[in-house]
This record gives structure tokens, sequence and C-alpha cells, in this order.
């Protein structure tokens, strides 16, 4: 692919760029002390977190499906993570979700190489981000780890009204940073959203898959690094 005529590189954000597992477990590691829910019977912090990963990932796929809301997403993570470690939801804290969305934005782990990688795709290529992302969340990122000056344009799906896979994010993309699907190519994470909702509107797609996980046939390339991606562009 480094002699193809691609121009125009499009990114997704969560668990690409941005290390969400990492970031988020931090935040929780925060909060878990200060509502002290070792007192409610929650005694591992580790078990809490890998809860809430796995329902904060089933709810996500849910909601890039547009199966729930953004309210149900955020309502649902934290009560089914508590049900599902025995205790009474009715005992999660009114405040515990309100500080977790201030916190966890401003968590500054990035990929390794995620810099470097984009300062030299910058040189050759333009750059842009697709983030099925809430707005608000989305913005402090980019801008707390200073991703913003890559870009050249930032689509968000709560502002677009439609998330990917939903071919007309790809396609408002497109249109939106002035090239055409031949000449782009899709970096991301999801299989689902990013890489499949990619390949089916007829672009290009690398899959980003950090913890080496089996990759389906119908994924033409995969990564495992960001900084493979300069030896491909």
């Amino acid at each position: 692919m480094r002699h193809s005529k691609k121009k125009d590189i499009f990114f997704d954000l969560d668990h690409t760029l941005w290390d969400f597992e990492e970031n988020a477990g931090e935040a929780l590691t925060e909060l878990f002390a200060i509502h002290n829910f070792e007192a409610l019977g929650i005694t591992s912090v580790i078990s809490f977190i890998e809860t809430y990963n796995r329902n904060n990932h089933r709810l996500w796929a849910l909601y890039h499906h547009g199966k729930i809301t953004k309210t149900e997403l955020r309502e649902a993570r934290f009560a089914d993570t508590f049900h599902e470690l025995g205790i009474d939801p009715r005992l999660f804290p009114k405040a515990f979700e309100e500080e977790y969305l201030k916190l966890c934005p401003q968590k500054t782990h990035l990929f390794p190489h995620a810099h470097e990688t984009l300062s030299y795709l910058q040189e050759k290529y333009t750059l842009h981000l697709i983030s099925n992302g809430f707005g608000d969340a989305a913005e402090i990122k980019v801008t707390k780890c200073g991703l913003k000056k890559y870009f050249a344009t930032i689509v968000i799906s709560e502002t677009v009204g439609v998330h990917k896979p939903d071919p007309r994010i790809f396609h408002h993309a497109v249109r939106n940073a002035k090239t055409a699907i031949p000449d782009s190519v899709m970096v991301g994470d999801s299989l689902d959203a990013d890489i499949r909702g990619a390949q089916n509107v007829g672009m290009d797609a690398i899959y980003f898959n950090p913890k080496n996980e089996a990759v389906p046939m119908d994924i033409k390339r995969s990564i495992g690094t960001l900084s493979e991606l300069t030896r491909i562009f």
C-alpha cells in the first residue's frame, strides 16, 4: 500500500488512538476508592473494571446500531455492572456517573507511537477523525492529548446523527473532507463499526488489533501497533 494513490486516512478515536481501557481503568480506580465501593461489597477493583469494560463494550455495540440511546447506555453500564457483581443497582452512587464522565476524558493515555505515527502520516496524507463517541467527551480527549492538530476534519456521530457502521456517516465524512471513497482508508479497532462499516461503502480499511485477536477472513489488512502504519504508507 506504500505506493498506493491514497490521499486521506480516517482514524477512529477510542480504542484506536485514545487508550480507552487504560484511561477508564485509571478513572474508575480513583472513583472506586473515593466512593468506598468495598463497603458496598465489591472487594476487587480489578473485577469491577473488567465487568464494567465488558458491559460497556456490549452496550456500545447496541448504541452503534441505534438500538439504545445515549441516556440508556450511560444508565445501564454501571447498573448492569453492579447487578452482575451481586450488588443492588439502587446502591450505585448517584454522583458516580457524572464524576466518571468528567474525569475519564481528562485522562491522556494514548496507544504507543500515536504521536509519532500521526506526525509522520500528516506529512504525506490528509488525516481525519470519525468517532462514535459523545461530542463533549471527544472534544476534551483530542484537546487534552494534543491530537487535534493532526486532523483536517473531525466527525462525531452524535453531531451527525448516525453512527458507524451506518454508511451515511462514512459518506458524510468523505464529503466533509472533500475527498472520495477510492482515495480514502479507514483505521480502527472495531470490526463491525470501523472495518466492515468502511468496507461496505467501498473504502479500504486497516484493522487495529493490539491484542492480536483472530482476524476474520473478510478483513484484508490488520496491524498490531500504530507504528506499522509508517511502513504501510
